[in-house]
């Protein structure tokens, strides 16, 4: 069923960067299971999904984690925190893996797909967005990222979006540095802490008579 325009504008309006956890409440299981099903259905160019997501509730490695989040509470104080990680490269493996998906998953034969292949070939493969494919995998983990908070708000879950930390560092610690994908934004969920003064104050957004044009 779907939910009102009322209803959406609503949960828009709700959601913040939450700044303080409550870091004795947690998302229940039922819930977070939609929230992992909202960044597997997250869309990306071509379909790629150029990326994994590491959902990390171990106290230990969030505490690790934290001095290189420029101590942010919310590393350690959230129900639960997802690293968003992207795809290094985009090579002929890629492409194999995505077109054999489809084929399996539409029940069609490989063969009848490789005219998508060949266009993903010549585009991030072979063709001139090659030489910028860290950025656009990049684009698509944040896509995923604002599907995730999107719906997060819809369950009144609480996120924040992180690009204060140090990838490298991250890398290190989550022991990606051979890995095919690296450290590229973080979020927390959970539940804000009543201390929290941000949940109060007034959103600053500008109008959208001055962000949206109509042609």
């Amino acid at each position: 069923m779907a939910i009102t325009a009322q209803q959406l504008n609503e949960a828009l309006a709700w959601r913040y960067a939450t700044k303080v956890f409550d870091p004795q409440r947690q998302i229940d299981a039922s819930t977070w299971a939609a929230l992992e099903n909202s960044l597997v259905q997250s869309p990306s160019s071509y379909g790629l999904q150029p990326w994994k997501f590491l959902v990390i509730t171990n106290p230990a490695v969030r505490a690790e984690l934290r001095p290189h989040s420029w101590n942010q509470s919310q590393i350690t104080d959230g129900s639960h925190l997802v690293v968003f990680l992207a795809e290094r490269t985009i090579q002929a493996a890629e492409a194999d893996r995505l077109i054999s998906c489809m084929a399996d998953t539409r029940a069609v034969e490989s063969e009848s797909l490789g005219f998508y292949r060949e266009m993903i070939a010549k585009d991030l493969i072979n063709g001139p967005r090659s030489q910028q494919i860290g950025q656009w995998a990049s684009n698509q983990v944040y896509i995923a990222l604002g599907t995730f908070m999107a719906a997060a708000a819809l369950l009144e879950v609480d996120t924040c979006p992180i690009e204060g930390f140090s990838p490298a560092e991250y890398d290190r610690i989550l022991k990606l540095e051979e890995s095919p994908y690296r450290s590229c934004v973080v979020c927390a969920a959970g539940y804000r802490d009543a201390s929290d003064k941000y949940a109060s104050l007034a959103k600053v957004r500008y109008p959208a008579g001055e962000l949206i044009d109509h042609i």
